[in-house]
């Protein structure tokens, strides 16, 4: 029987978390050092020394990182708190991508590089990338492309090739590589700063909350040995998908948030607005849409919380947790529809940045593509359609 009932313990943190954001996080949403490519590191520094003080640091984390140890749904509830304001996610250092590589840390890496890698992610005195994706015809949602090599030389790797839309490349201290090996893709563990670690461009994108911007990265024969290798050898993709299953899920928990926010915003506005001879919000049409953003909202909180049931009964490599895929396209555009529907009740105040409607709508559209277009989740749960089929077919 599923149980989606809170812990103690869960509830605690969504009450603290709720005053926390709304107290000390929401007055810095109009900080001058929100830059186009993303809260600069100061500011990050700043936030994540707040959330420390307050007991709220990685939550989500082992105790033996300074976190409380919760399964993912649990996790779900928190992110859920934590989305609320765009920066909530930065203060309390569950952001993407270091929250997906501590994830990734924790579940694959040996004592050592625990020591040297995950914990200094987890105190937050360094931010990390995850170098995936590649240009041209490089590896993007086909990870069977991979263009990116890694040459054994010895006791040494040598890695070669380029990477793009690597989020928080610049200013990272800690990266994680996907490379061809010999037959098959291996992740390795690199520290940054690294002089054969060339970013050629930092992108301009719409949405502007991960801390780093989006990068276009070059690697010119940047050595590595083997025991920076995480994961098994040529086990890269195995090891990706340790990390991908569930940060699809986390992306649509920090979203629900953020969703949720702009919905009271519109709320809000349609409440005290006047047109016509009364409030926006007693208009049929602008009603209709706040009542689809219910809809919208409570379906997606169901999906995400049931997709982080199966995530804890079977793991992420188990056939099961393609739930994550299906999660992830009915959520991020459950989401989007909310969004939309927030700036379009707003009217001209919905494009402005005088309220974080505008933004929450920018990231929330990038959401449908990264972690995965939900074509290609479509695409794929299509192939499991059809192999279900011809399985029962004999």
């Amino acid at each position: 029987m599923i149980d989606y009932s809170r812990s103690a313990l869960e509830l605690e943190l969504e009450a603290k978390i709720t005053d926390f954001i709304r107290d000390q996080v929401i007055p810095y949403e109009h900080d001058p050092r929100i830059l186009p490519h993303g809260p600069s590191d100061d500011l990050r520094r700043e936030l994540q020394a707040k959330a420390r003080a307050a007991g709220l640091l990685v939550p989500h984390l082992p105790q033996a990182y300074g976190g409380q140890g919760l399964n993912h749904r649990q996790t779900a509830t928190v992110f859920r708190a934590a989305g609320y304001s765009l920066l909530g996610p930065v203060a309390m250092n569950l952001m993407a991508p270091d929250e997906g590589n501590m994830y990734l840390l924790d579940q694959v890496g040996t004592p050592e590089q625990k020591a040297h890698f995950l914990r200094p992610l987890a105190t937050g005195d360094k931010r990390s990338a995850f170098f995936m994706t590649e240009p041209g015809g490089g590896a993007g949602s086909d990870p069977s492309l991979l263009a990116t090599t890694a040459r054994r030389d010895g006791n040494h790797w040598v890695v070669n090739g380029r990477k793009w839309l690597i989020t928080g490349a610049e200013g990272a201290g800690i990266g994680i590589v996907m490379a061809k090996t010999e037959t098959a893709a291996t992740l390795f563990l690199i520290e940054l700063p690294h002089p054969g670690v060339v970013i050629e461009r930092v992108l301009n994108t719409i949405d502007r909350t991960m801390p780093g911007g989006h990068a276009v990265v070059r690697f010119d024969d940047v050595r590595v040995t083997t025991d920076q290798i995480l994961g098994e050898i040529e086990g890269g993709f195995t090891a990706a998908q340790i990390r991908l299953a569930p940060a699809r899920l986390t992306h649509c928990m920090r979203w629900w948030g953020a969703a949720n926010r702009a919905h009271a915003i519109a709320i809000d506005y349609a409440y005290h607005r006047q047109g016509f001879g009364k409030a926006l919000i007693d208009h049929e049409g602008v009603g209709f849409m706040l009542a689809d953003n219910e809809i919208d909202l409570h379906q997606s909180l169901l999906t995400i919380d049931h997709a982080a049931w199966v995530l804890d009964q079977h793991g992420p490599l188990k056939e099961d947790t393609a739930v994550s895929g299906r999660a992830k396209v009915a959520v991020s555009e459950a989401l989007f529809r909310v969004a939309d529907r927030s700036v379009q009740v707003m009217g001209g105040a919905g494009v402005t940045d005088d309220s974080p409607v505008q933004q929450i709508f920018c990231d929330i559209r990038a959401f449908r593509i990264y972690d995965g277009p939900s074509e290609v989740h479509r695409w794929s749960i299509a192939k499991r359609i059809k192999a279900t089929i011809r399985n029962r077919q004999g």
